[in-house]
């Protein structure tokens, strides 16, 4: 599966979950999550690759224990697997 087609999968995931997405370009500053009074915040940077910006979605996706894996696609989940031995 392609990466475009991951990263839509994964984003789609973590708003599901309660996450504000923010994408700004941010000129290669990287970008991750956070809580801002009390809300989930995923920022992407814009000037990062789809692969980069996936790797952020999916440091959010493991942050967050109540997302069950089981209902998350095969592909992704073989993602969140691989990101996570790296």
């Amino acid at each position: 599966m392609h990466t475009a087609q991951l990263l839509s999968m994964a984003l789609d995931i973590v708003r599901g979950s309660g996450f504000h997405i923010r994408e700004e370009p941010l000129d290669g500053a990287g970008g991750g999550h956070c809580l801002i009074r009390g809300q989930k915040w995923l920022l992407l940077d814009l000037t990062q690759t789809q692969q980069e910006q996936l790797d952020d979605v999916l440091d959010a996706i493991r942050s967050q224990p109540q997302i069950e894996l089981s209902k998350v696609p095969r592909e992704l989940v073989d993602s969140l697997k691989s990101a996570k031995a790296a």
